[in-house]
């Protein structure tokens, strides 16, 4: 199949998250011989800071791990569909795209022959509604949206016939005990990947993060960006060190240094959007590195939790299960097996390929596919509900 992606940016992942998944996902159908063509705007907000903040070789590293990945940065004014999307048989537009992007592409699709997907990632249906009624689509084949949740309020509000729940997953290729050759330097107790971003999760951080850090002295670091002042002061209370932005393709040498992770949801998704966790507790399992989770309500079954990880129920809980996970490493072992065997049985880039070419033939999309030895348990949320 010829594929047109459209998406924020695959270059930079500075406070970009999402490129983590779609990166994957091109690398896997490129694996499988497809012809996929990605798209970003040259003016693009991740790639902008990150060459402000790392320079232009930050925007190059990334191929180190991902040689076979390219894009095509575009203005919009002067973007001709016609020619880009000429011959394709499939295209995704990520919704953390220009809504005149967005609604150019499916004007396109009214006078053409192609998939056309809609593809989700975010909390802003439930949060911000306003900011998506700005999104037409009206042309729209369907949306794939990253929980069940989110693919019932698409359907609910009527704004596409079609909806496949399509959760994010982790690039084992690149996320893997293998590949996560440690840093130099001691092994330490406990690290945390994440953005502190708007101020959406500032008390659970200090009630699931740092205060336990406090408590137990625990040694480690810190990752991410846009950390305020105050976060700054908030982590100069504890051992860990804060370190700035963190290429995600580094994140397996990092994991390989640390004893154990944490996952701390942001407040939109554990209120909005149960079922729904960030590509970071795909990534970490699949890396082999013991995680402790806040709370979050596992509605779609994704996980074993209590087997691939352990879930806290409060900050002293958390406490309690760091300090049982630092000293017991047959616990440790447990969960890495277990996390790792759950990643590879339902939860890789390859899974979502397998799920997302169904969905074309649903649809009449011709796709020769390999489909992988496991498959993957959540297969039927690809079956469209109208």
């Amino acid at each position: 199949m010829r594929i047109v992606l459209f998406c924020h940016s695959l270059r930079s992942d500075w406070n970009h998250g999402n490129a983590h998944f779609l990166r994957g996902v091109v690398s896997e159908l490129l694996r499988r011989g497809h012809e996929v063509s990605v798209y970003e705007p040259a003016d693009a907000w991740s790639v902008k800071n990150l060459r402000e903040d790392h320079g232009e070789e930050a925007l190059h590293a990334f191929r180190s791990s991902y040689p076979q990945l390219s894009s095509h940065s575009y203005q919009l004014e002067d973007l001709s569909l016609d020619q880009v999307l000429d011959g394709v048989d499939l295209v995704i537009v990520h919704e953390w795209n220009d809504p005149q992007l967005v609604q150019r592409v499916g004007r396109h699709r009214s006078q053409h022959h192609y998939l056309l997907l809609f593809h989700d990632t975010h909390h802003r249906m439930v949060s911000q509604p306003q900011e998506m009624e700005r999104y037409d689509l009206t042309h729209y084949d369907g949306v794939l949206a990253f929980g069940e949740v989110l693919r019932k309020l698409y359907l609910e509000r009527r704004l596409v016939r079609v909806a496949f729940t399509w959760h994010e997953a982790a690039d084992v290729r690149v996320f893997s005990p293998a590949s996560a050759v440690p840093a130099e330097g001691p092994c330490q107790d406990l690290t945390w990947i994440g953005n502190w971003g708007d101020d959406e999760r500032t008390a659970e951080l200090e009630e699931y993060l740092l205060a336990p850090a406090r408590e137990l002295g625990l040694t480690g670091s810190v990752h991410g960006v846009r950390y305020p002042e105050k976060a700054l002061r908030m982590l100069a209370s504890t051992k860990l060190r804060y370190l700035g932005w963190l290429p995600n393709y580094r994140a397996p040498a990092v994991f390989a240094r640390h004893a154990c992770t944490v996952h701390v949801p942001r407040g939109p998704y554990v209120r909005d959007l149960p079922g729904v966790p960030t590509i970071r507790v795909f990534e970490a399992l699949a890396c082999g590195i013991p995680l402790v989770s806040a709370p979050w309500r596992d509605d779609e079954a994704l996980f074993e939790p209590g087997r691939d990880f352990l879930m806290a129920r409060n900050g002293q809980h958390m406490t309690s299960l760091l300090r049982e996970l630092l000293h017991e490493p047959e616990l440790r072992a447990s969960l890495r097996n277990h996390g790792l065997a759950t990643i590879h049985a339902r939860h890789t880039c390859a899974h979502r390929v397998d799920e997302l070419l169904a969905i074309c033939e649903l649809h009449g999309t011709s796709a020769k596919r390999t489909r992988t030895q496991n498959t993957t348990r959540h297969g039927e949320s690809a079956c469209p509900t109208e």
